[in-house]
């Protein structure tokens, strides 16, 4: 399954190489030309010969992660993070590290021996490190090299009704909506983006929109989703199973109002549930993409994730279903002449 398989991938910031080979031999055969760019975006074209707006579409590939940066005396392993990780959700979560994917479990001092004060805090990351079960340092630097880079060990499984659980849904969510609609033929020039690097200042997506130069751009992303118990209505962000959710402002964009009307139009004709992101933190590859050159118009499409961030997401696969559904309906739609700008 292709969630499956993007999802369980290795692929944090910096080091997409998995993901990439994953996403490449996905899109190979639907597209007229694949590429990668020298921060290592991976850029496909399709009809780039053809009448019409030049319209990029943008996932990213990256996920949050940990860098090994130091190795203890008795074999444990120090980090930081890679991207926005959440220390307080990190203890006892089992890991991979490295190309080998070594496995192991991240730890800190027991419950049993913190003082009173240590207990009414979470546990800064300076407290935290991964065991691997190595017997020193030289044991672990043997197994693991300073620099590696560890992921979640989150396998995907379906749960519940219509929901589904993994780790990186931000933003592979949105790397299987682009390769689902990267299968179909669109009457204009088309070029599907799978960034590198968005975690860490969406890096990837400056490079490519430079140089893909864009009319029209999406961002299809993974977005905060906490429709939880005593959240307050505007403090959710979206809710699941509503549908994909359009931006009106983030923390570096406002929304284009003549293109976001256009796609509630799409959405509205094709009757396609949709919703609001209803916060304002965080941002996404449109940020940086809106911004390039003379300027770019679009917006972003995002699919409600609850977790973020987090060693395990939870997903609607009906909110998945209905954005590939939209974006193939925007891109449809264009091809038409709907948006003149």
């Amino acid at each position: 399954m292709l969630l499956k398989r993007l999802t369980e991938a290795m692929g944090p910031s910096g080091f997409e190489d998995e993901i990439r080979g994953v996403l490449r031999a996905e899109v190979e055969g639907h597209v007229d030309r694949v590429y990668t760019d020298v921060l290592g975006t991976l850029i496909c074209e399709k009809g780039i010969d053809r009448p019409g707006p030049r319209v990029m579409l943008d996932a990213h590939m990256d996920e949050v992660g940990l860098m090994i940066v130091h190795a203890e005396d008795n074999g444990l392993l120090r980090f930081r993070p890679l991207g926005g990780v959440d220390p307080r959700v990190l203890v006892s979560k089992p890991v991979r590290i490295g190309p080998e994917k070594r496995f192991g479990v991240i730890g800190a001092k027991p419950i049993h021996l913190q003082k009173p004060e240590e207990r009414r805090k979470p546990l800064p990351l300076e407290s935290l490190y991964i065991d691997i079960g190595a017997r020193d340092k030289d044991d672990a630097l043997a197994a693991v090299r300073l620099g590696d880079v560890a992921v979640f060990a989150t396998r995907y499984e379906e749960i519940g009704e219509g929901c589904a659980k993994a780790k990186s849904f931000d933003d592979r969510a949105g790397c299987a909506v682009l390769t689902e609609v990267l299968r179909r033929d669109y009457e204009l020039p088309l070029y599907g983006v799978f960034t590198v690097q968005e975690e860490i200042g969406l890096r990837g997506a400056i490079a490519a929109a430079y140089r893909l130069q864009p009319d029209i751009a999406i961002a299809i992303e993974g977005t905060v989703c906490f429709d939880v118990v005593d959240a307050p209505g505007h403090g959710q962000g979206t809710v699941l199973g509503r549908g994909p959710a359009f931006t009106l402002q983030d923390g570096r964009t406002l929304a284009d109002r003549r293109f976001l009307e256009f796609m509630i139009h799409v959405a509205e004709k094709h009757g396609i549930p949709y919703q609001f992101r209803r916060v304002k933190g965080g941002s996404n590859d449109f940020g940086a993409i809106h911004r390039s050159r003379a300027g770019v118009t679009g917006g972003s499409i995002s699919i409600p994730v609850r977790y973020i961030h987090a060693p395990a997401q939870v997903m609607s696969l009906e909110d998945y279903r209905n954005t590939v559904r939209l974006v193939q309906a925007v891109l449809t739609e264009l091809q038409e002449g709907g948006f003149r700008g």
